[in-house]
């Protein structure tokens, strides 16, 4: 919020000064543009000389119909997204940078394109929000939650570009100034009684395949669904392991087999010690196609067929209306670990994730993390003092 302001020439400038700085800004209206700059000085007196030679200069250049300096929305973009491509090649996917290219030029330069990245302020960007959610998508309704936040994502980027190289002085505030606290929702998983009809589902369509040339996809996908649910990998990360990746070793308290994986997602290499349930699938995918060393254990996910089995059994959604997919079975895992007793700390590093998030998202709505003795404290009552005998 600006304080102490001052107008010079009329009242066609104002200079002002922002919390915790001792330079005095100035801004003004030249060319049907709302302009802003920085005159980089601490006395008023100094500051007013600058304001006024720099409001000058720009009347001069209006009249000369010569083009105001400085850089528009739509060159600060596109400078950000030539960096990006650079800058993030073999870190980010193809599919990351195509996704934010695409929320540039088919909404923020649409809106932003023809303004000067200066006057690119916290009003500006709350028009945009609005602008947004009046404009319905393919299936009439405004973006969802995540479309909007993404889109801002990519705007704050670009603000940050323009703000390392010295095109604009600081960072608008981009906080959505009506925002309610955020509900926190768990993931969706498999209670213990829906993860028995879901795998007793899939070994029957394996056993019994609608089309005996799905056979395979049927007996696949019940081995990846018992794979899942006792390993607690990401999809992602079941998608890259290989063969070689994987060991059935003797390990745990009761030296049960389970087997050691070395892990390959976005997190880089890790590693994950899977529960005994993992070991017959694996074995199976290993006999059921033959796999060398090198080869995918599970080269495609089945998710049509997972799906219509989900929708067979009416639990393509659970009660709070969340999805379930693949990566439900990842979040059943991690569940059916923390309602055993598990330690949290080590459910963490073996789905190589944070204690943080498992609190957040799994812990709080597993009953079994509620310790009953310890909510259901009662003081002792104090002890009922005996009447005294009445003298006979």
């Amino acid at each position: 919020m600006a304080q102490a302001v001052h107008t010079i020439l009329g009242g066609n400038v104002q200079l002002f000064r922002r919390p915790n700085s001792s330079r005095w800004q100035c801004r003004a209206s030249v060319g049907g543009k709302q302009l802003q700059h920085s005159t980089k000085q601490s006395s008023l007196a100094a500051a007013k000389d600058v304001a006024e030679d720099w409001y000058l200069t720009l009347k001069g250049k209006v009249a000369r119909g010569e083009k105001i300096a400085g850089k528009s929305f739509e060159d600060v973009a596109t400078h950000f997204i030539d960096e990006f491509e650079v800058l993030t090649l073999g870190q980010r996917s193809p599919q990351y940078v195509s996704n934010h290219r695409g929320r540039i030029t088919k909404h923020l330069i649409p809106f932003f394109g023809n303004k000067r990245i200066t006057e690119v302020n916290a009003g500006l960007i709350q028009q945009y929000r609005i602008h947004r959610m009046r404009q319905p998508g393919p299936n009439g309704q405004p973006p969802a939650r995540t479309t909007l936040h993404q889109e801002m994502v990519c705007l704050r980027q670009i603000l940050k570009t323009a703000n390392r190289h010295g095109w604009i002085e600081y960072m608008p505030d981009m906080s959505s100034p009506y925002k309610a606290s955020g509900k926190v929702s768990h993931r969706a998983w498999f209670s213990p009684d829906e993860y028995k009809r879901l795998f007793k589902a899939t070994g029957e369509r394996a056993k019994n395949p609608k089309k005996e040339r799905w056979r395979n996809a049927c007996e696949d996908l019940h081995d990846y669904v018992l794979f899942m649910v006792n390993s607690g990998l990401r999809p992602d990360e079941a998608l890259r392991i290989e063969k070689r990746d994987i060991e059935v070793v003797q390990d745990g308290a009761n030296n049960e087999r389970i087997l050691h994986i070395a892990v390959r997602g976005k997190r880089g290499v890790g590693y994950c010690k899977t529960m005994p349930g993992a070991v017959l699938p694996f074995q199976r995918m290993v006999k059921r196609h033959s796999l060398g060393p090198s080869n995918l254990v599970f080269p495609n996910i089945q998710r049509q067929l997972f799906n219509a089995i989900l929708n067979e059994l009416d639990m393509k959604k659970d009660r709070e209306g969340n999805a379930r997919t693949t990566y439900s079975l990842r979040h059943t895992y991690i569940c059916f670990r923390l309602m055993e007793g598990a330690d949290i700390y080590q459910i963490a590093k073996n789905c190589r994730t944070s204690v943080e998030m498992i609190e957040k998202y799994y812990a709080a709505h597993i009953k079994n993390m509620l310790d009953a003795t310890a909510i259901n404290v009662r003081k002792p009552k104090p002890a009922r003092k005996a009447r005294p005998k009445s003298e006979e």
